[in-house]
Parts: C-alpha cells; sequence; structure tokens
C-alpha cells in the first residue's frame, strides 16, 4: 500500500519585481567555509545533469544541505538568506509583512526541526519527475493557476503515477521567487502553513523520499512557481 503526502500550495504576497543589486559576496562566502568541499559535493547531486537550469539544480543541492545537518544549514545559508530578503523587502510599504521575522512561532519552529534533521539521506534528480514538474509549472502560467489541481483536473497523484505507481510521493510549490536558496528557504519556513508541509516534505524520512523533480518556470501574477515533485524508490543505487 503506498504512502502520499500532500500539502497545500505556498504564496506569498505579490509585490513589484525590481532588478535588485545583489547582496555583498562575504556572507554566501561565509556558509561555504562553514561546510567541506566534499560535503558541498555530496549536497551537488545534480550538478552533472542538463536538463535543469542552475536555479533549479541549486534547490536541489541547498534541500540536501538542510537534510544533511539543518543546524549548521539554518546557521549558515539560511541567515544569509534572511539578511538579503529583508534587506530587498525594505523597498516595500508592507515590508512588516514581507520581511522574515526572527522572533516568531515559524522561524522558532524552523530552528527547532532542522536541529533533528541530520544524514537524512540524499535527494537525486530525476528526469522523469522533472519532466512532470516542468508540465504542471507550464500549465500554470498557461491558464495563471497556482494549486496541486492540474486544468484538466489531474491531482498531483494522478500526474506522478503514471509513471511511479504504488511509491511514496509529496509535491511542494512555491511562488514569487526564481532562486534556488529563496525558493528552498520560503518553504523551510512554511509562514501562514499551520502543517508546515512543506517543511516535512523537504525534511521526510518516513516515507523514503530519495528522488526528485524541480521546475522554475514564469507565472503571470507570482512573477515565477517553482514545482518539486518527490518519490520514493526503494533499492535506489547513484
Amino acid at each position: 500500500m503506498k504512502s502520499i503526502l500532500i500539502t497545500l500550495f505556498f504564496i506569498i504576497p505579490f509585490f513589484p519585481v525590481k532588478k535588485f543589486t545583489e547582496a555583498p559576496t562575504k556572507p554566501a562566502e561565509v556558509s561555504k567555509l562553514s561546510w567541506s568541499s566534499e560535503e558541498l559535493a555530496l549536497a551537488n547531486t545534480a550538478k552533472n545533469v542538463d536538463y535543469l537550469s542552475t536555479e533549479e539544480k541549486n534547490i536541489i543541492f541547498y534541500m540536501n544541505l538542510a537534510r544533511m545537518d539543518g543546524t549548521r544549514f539554518f546557521n549558515t545559508y539560511f541567515q544569509n538568506f534572511v539578511d538579503t530578503h529583508n534587506q530587498k523587502m525594505k523597498r516595500y510599504s508592507n515590508y512588516a509583512q514581507l520581511k522574515v521575522n526572527r522572533y516568531d512561532a515559524y522561524y522558532r519552529g524552523l530552528e527547532q526541526d532542522l536541529k533533528k534533521a541530520k544524514n537524512l539521506g540524499i535527494l537525486y534528480p530525476d528526469e522523469t519527475l522533472t519532466y512532470i514538474s516542468d508540465q504542471h509549472g507550464k500549465d500554470m502560467n498557461k491558464h495563471n493557476m497556482i494549486g496541486h489541481v492540474s486544468s484538466d483536473g489531474r491531482t498531483m497523484v494522478d500526474r506522478i503515477e503514471k509513471y511511479y505507481k504504488n511509491r511514496g510521493m509529496a509535491e511542494n510549490l512555491a511562488f514569487g521567487f526564481s532562486g534556488g536558496l529563496d525558493n528552498v528557504c520560503m518553504l523551510l519556513l512554511d509562514t501562514g502553513i499551520p502543517d508546515v508541509g512543506h517543511r516535512k516534505n523537504i525534511l521526510n524520512t518516513s516515507l523514503g523520499l530519495n528522488l526528485v523533480g524541480v521546475s522554475i518556470q514564469p507565472h503571470p501574477h507570482y512573477k515565477y512557481s517553482a514545482t518539486i515533485d518527490f518519490v520514493a524508490l526503494p533499492g535506489l543505487k547513484k
């Protein structure tokens, strides 16, 4: 009997899209130095695939780092994200709603959940899952939709089960960001989602999720969407 985990979609408030000045490189360099070259290479499972963009590869890379050592990820890359994100959001009048609040329950809850994340297992890119993610992202763009149900009524289970029957599966959707780190950190934070289902998918241990497909697509309302599909494939050897 297959086990399935489905979560609600994540939506951020829409705000004008502008070109941002890149943050200083020093924080990222500090984060990188906190990890060994062997660890960074281990997390970068999508490095050599030709069907993912750089930022799609980065989604897998940062999810893997969070799974490998959640506390270290929280103290390095996640803190860099918060600093950079909050600096960007200061230009908007609704900054209080857009910023990441280091004192709210979601932030504190993520810190606690990441403390439990250690050597959870590596996620590997999968071309078939990426095709599934890609088609859903394009469908949402074409029909200006959000959510796990396609324009033709198919669910996430319908889409994935066509290729992977009787497997554990999950899907995360994020809107508004083109960068890999931004998408991963916002999904981990999962502000406004009471069951933090996206966080649970990324840090999942019960389903044995080990394959992942990723697609970042344009979206008419939120500018970008990111679709991340997961499958458990027992006996996977890489």
